[in-house]
């Protein structure tokens, strides 16, 4: 069958609807298929799907729960437009069964997918709560996502740089993974989650760079708002793999009144897609939501989700307090994830938040080899950091002994 390319389509999203490999629609689109897609594109699909013959009275939101599927990927691979009445006798095809749960954790994580799971997780499990907390370079909003009703706050974010999308189907995972043993009274990985919600609110800002994350994952178009100037930053190549900026060439992760001035010593002097800690700190307004959302709180400490290299950096300028290496130590023992006390840099999120309230922060470097990490590593990813996710506020509020005199 033909399969027209729609607005935030990717080879791996293409191939889960259809329920065949990424390498089989390249096999069947040889010289069409380029480093991304453009809407609009046709593409040849072989592949056995469902069929269904729609009967009278028929709905697609009826079809979809009774397939257990989303009405939109029914309406996708069968092109169907908003509002469109279904013709009884009709046959149309049937995507494969959705996995167990609403956060895909098989395809590349972006704005879209962000925004269509917190609906349905908000949706069955009201308890949880959520904020729009600002907005990015081109106005898609950033959500902060309440998991918990206790007084202690603790603060978990990810997606800070483009291509390092998988960390915000991590901390999605989690919300939905700790959302349901919270509403079945279970346990999860050893952990008591009603006792814990009860007590900590766990805030957790997943994606920090939605524009980024879709330059990097769908690429653009002449369209796009910032056509020139990004194309102009990349060197006039269209593929952004590589691109870890926001949509202004400017990195979230270095835009931080924390050693800002020296950090711009080595950095870019002008918009890149790396590196380059814009014009001043802060003048970024994904930075400046994310800020005004810290100095709205009162975290007992923050992990900054970020990859590759399954470390853990847990100090800056020796202002961490003296339990951050205990809890790292810790974090170790859940991860398998190596504690580093210093990345040698500077102007971090989680840099600024040891120099700003004296308390523990950590980055967390998921996966390994280049990003973006592959999505094979999903499974193990999480395996290696749920404990971390829900140990994290316990050992935050712990009172620790005097630290030890181990070297660094």
């Amino acid at each position: 069958m033909q399969y027209t390319v729609r607005k935030g389509d990717t080879l791996q999203k293409i191939a889960n609807r259809f329920g065949v490999s990424v390498e089989a629609v390249r096999y069947c689109n040889p010289g069409v298929v380029g480093v991304r897609l453009i809407p609009g594109q046709m593409l040849s699909i072989v592949g056995s799907l469902r069929r269904y013959e729609i009967q009278p009275g028929d709905t697609l939101d009826f079809i979809a729960q009774a397939f257990n599927l989303a009405p939109e990927r029914i309406a996708a691979i069968n092109h169907f437009s908003d509002g469109m009445a279904l013709e009884p006798g009709k046959v149309i095809a049937l995507p494969p069964s959705q996995p167990d749960g609403i956060v895909r954790t098989d395809e590349e994580y972006t704005h879209r997918n962000l925004a269509h799971d917190l609906a349905a997780l908000l949706d069955l499990y009201p308890f949880l709560g959520m904020e729009v907390i600002g907005y990015s370079v081109l106005g898609k909003p950033l959500y902060a996502i309440r998991l918990g009703i206790g007084e202690k706050e603790v603060f978990y974010s990810g997606a800070w740089h483009a291509n390092e999308w998988l960390t915000a189907a991590v901390l999605m995972k989690f919300v939905e993974n700790a959302a349901c043993a919270y509403a079945r009274d279970e346990w999860l990985d050893g952990y008591n989650v009603r006792q814990l919600l009860d007590t900590f609110t766990i805030w957790i800002v997943p994606l920090v760079n939605p524009d980024g994350v879709e330059l990097s994952v769908e690429g653009m178009d002449p369209c796009h708002p910032f056509y020139k100037e990004v194309l102009d930053i990349n060197g006039g190549v269209c593929n952004f793999t590589g691109w870890t900026a926001n949509v202004r060439g400017v990195d979230l992760n270095h835009q931080w009144p924390a050693g800002w001035e020296e950090e711009a010593k080595t950095s870019p002097d002008r918009p890149s897609p790396r590196h380059y800690g814009g014009p001043t700190p802060l003048s970024e307004p994904e930075a400046q939501a994310v800020y005004a959302f810290t100095k709205a709180h009162d975290f007992l400490g923050v992990l900054a989700y970020h990859s590759q290299g399954q470390v853990i950096y847990w100090g800056y300028q020796h202002m961490e307090p003296p339990e951050s290496r205990a809890i790292v130590q810790q974090l170790q023992v859940l991860s398998t994830y190596q504690p580093v006390r210093t990345a040698n840099s500077y102007a971090g999120y989680k840099d600024w938040f040891i120099q700003e309230y004296r308390r523990p922060g950590y980055t967390v470097e998921i996966g390994i080899g280049v990003n973006p990490v592959p999505l094979e590593q999903f499974d193990s990813i999480y395996r290696q950091n749920q404990a971390v996710l829900l140990e994290t506020p316990l050992l935050l509020d712990k009172r620790w002994d005097e630290p030890s005199k181990q070297q660094d």
